[in-house]
């Protein structure tokens, strides 16, 4: 059976250069005689696996000396209640700008630890758009701003860094991360879940500046605090080696593409068709204000939404799967993260047209 168009929103489609080099090397890496799985993490060879992944990353996102790379468990869920133990620093209250699904979930999670305030929240419009920034109610003493550059679920993204003062700005870059350039000192942490565009689940990285680790909050486990990582290199306990491995040969593969310049060129493309062809037909809609459309997750939905489970059956049958929208939209959802060939989505656009012809 030849590999089907995943255009799920996570775990995603992995590069067939990643897939390919893993397999080849999945019994004997590099001439260990093991697999990367059964290595100890604190041996020679799994050592150079590790720094040579963070070697990459740093070089493919430009980041600054006076930031660690942290490669963590526990997805970037964890890091919702991780940012308030480690960020508050002494201070009671935090903004959290509320675009989504996965800000409503931080935002409940940061609760537990001080006091969210709002600053902005696009809820009244179903998260069809994103609040301006002149309507922003920020804190200026507040701990730090907390965003979401892209919503998943909804398909609303960022297209500029908030300009936030002095305050650390701190981002939940899971969906967006290594899509494009991003300036990391304009951020106090990024955090992002691999699934999507860094390598399989099991792997969180972040990146912390490093003036805002070591002030945990009083009772903080060792295991959620930024600085027992940074003090052991990501290897206070056993990491999840083999996503980091895996997340390795990524950067590998986006270096061969030309760093994070050409993927940008390549996902504005892809998702330039996608949305020209969406809105060019009276069959398909998509519900998200033009300004803030995500270039990773494309939600879309029928004229007839009685007609969503026959597009789904047929584009299965054409190798096009998981496209069903979350259960909080409908319809259905695209996602082309930067393993997503422009080539895929050029497929699924004449699927979409022939079914159209076909059912209008």
């Amino acid at each position: 059976m030849s590999r089907v168009l995943n255009f799920s929103a996570g775990p995603a489609m992995l590069p067939e250069y990643v897939m390919k080099k893993a397999a080849a090397e999945m019994i004997d890496w590099q001439g260990s005689g093991m697999s990367v799985m059964e290595m100890s993490h604190r041996s020679r060879e799994f050592i150079s696996i590790a720094e040579k992944a963070e070697a990459d990353i740093r070089e493919i996102m430009a980041i600054p000396e006076n930031y660690r790379v942290l490669f963590l468990q526990g997805g970037a869920s964890s890091q919702f209640a991780m940012v308030p133990m480690n960020l508050l620093r002494g201070k009671g209250a935090a903004d959290y700008i509320n675009t989504g699904q996965w800000s409503k979930k931080a935002i409940a999670e940061a609760a537990r630890f001080c006091k969210v305030n709002i600053a902005a929240s696009s809820e009244s419009t179903n998260f069809s758009t994103i609040p301006p920034r002149s309507e922003w109610s920020l804190n200026p003493d507040a701990a730090y701003v907390h965003y979401t550059p892209n919503e998943t679920i909804g398909g609303v993204e960022f297209h500029m860094v908030p300009e936030v003062g002095d305050v650390p700005l701190v981002a939940d870059m899971s969906s967006t991360i290594l899509s494009r350039p991003v300036d990391v000192s304009g951020y106090g942490v990024i955090y992002a879940g691999a699934q999507k565009n860094i390598g399989p689940a099991g792997l969180t990285i972040v990146i912390v500046r490093e003036d805002l680790i070591g002030e945990e909050i009083s009772g903080t486990p060792a295991m959620f605090s930024y600085g027992t990582y940074a003090k052991a290199k990501s290897m206070y306990n056993t990491p999840p080696t083999y996503s980091w491995y895996m997340a390795g040969l990524v950067f590998e593969w986006i270096k061969d593409r030309g760093g994070l310049k050409a993927m940008e060129e390549i996902n504005k493309r892809k998702a330039d068709k996608l949305y020209a062809a969406i809105d060019n037909s009276d069959f398909y809609s998509n519900p998200v204000d033009p300004d803030c459309r995500s270039w990773m997750n494309i939600p879309f939905t029928l004229a007839n939404p009685d007609l969503d489970t026959e597009f789904l059956n047929q584009a299965k049958e054409a190798g096009m799967v998981t496209l069903k929208g979350h259960r909080s939209v409908g319809g259905m959802r695209a996602s082309i993260y930067n393993a997503m060939p422009e080539e895929g989505v050029d497929s699924l656009i004449a699927f979409m047209a022939d079914f159209e012809k076909r059912n209008a």
